[in-house]
């Protein structure tokens, strides 16, 4: 039977298991010879239980980095933050910002795990985006067009931010941020505009 992650209980089991992910990896410095027991060992829990919460190490990886990315969004942008313009630049910064430190992390026995920690944060941005779309009052669009609007924008900007950070001597963060955020502004500018115009 699936855990509940609501439950408070459940929300410390996991907690448990970042932590000691978090203590490992400072200590080993790759993600790949990290095991499960190693984790629920660390954690001082039954592998069983591990596995109540989690299909396999790969479930977990999406996890935690799904959690550290959101920790590090909600430092600059708290939860009630409002759809605005600066509010998207300073998200799309820290996403820019956040890449490059995650590269650091990434040994080269670390790459199969790349694109499943790159959709985690991915998929992060869009349900970030897409909830701001939603808090539009006097929006019109279709859930549908926000959906795609949100899915559009979040790959365009974490696409940006994953081929910066891997040169990131070409432009510096400043000029590219400044870039995409004239393209996202075509897109997502009507849904501030109106709040700041007033209508």
């Amino acid at each position: 039977m699936p855990v509940n992650p609501n439950d408070p209980r459940v929300k410390r089991t996991r907690q448990l298991f970042i932590q000691a992910f978090n203590d490992l990896l400072d200590e080993k410095r790759n993600l790949y010879s990290i095991s499960v027991h190693d984790i629920a060992a660390r954690a001082s829990v039954n592998r069983a239980t591990f596995y109540a919460h989690f299909e396999d190490k790969f479930a977990f990886l999406e996890y935690w980095m799904t959690e550290k990315f959101k920790i590090i969004v909600r430092k600059k942008l708290p939860d009630d933050s409002p759809f605005s313009q600066e509010s998207l630049r300073i998200l799309v910064q820290t996403i820019f910002q956040f890449q490059v430190r995650f590269r650091q992390y990434i040994t080269p026995g670390d790459r199969q795990f790349e694109p499943l920690l790159e959709k985690a944060m991915q998929k992060e941005l869009y349900r970030l985006l897409l909830q701001w779309l939603n808090s539009k009052p006097n929006q019109c669009l279709p859930q549908e067009k926000l959906e795609v609007l949100a899915l559009v924008v979040s790959w365009g900007v974490f696409g940006s931010a994953l081929q910066w950070s891997r040169d990131t001597k070409v432009r510096s963060l400043e000029s590219i941020v400044e870039d995409v955020m004239e393209v996202v502004t075509v897109n997502m500018g009507p849904f501030w505009e109106q709040e700041n115009s007033g209508a």
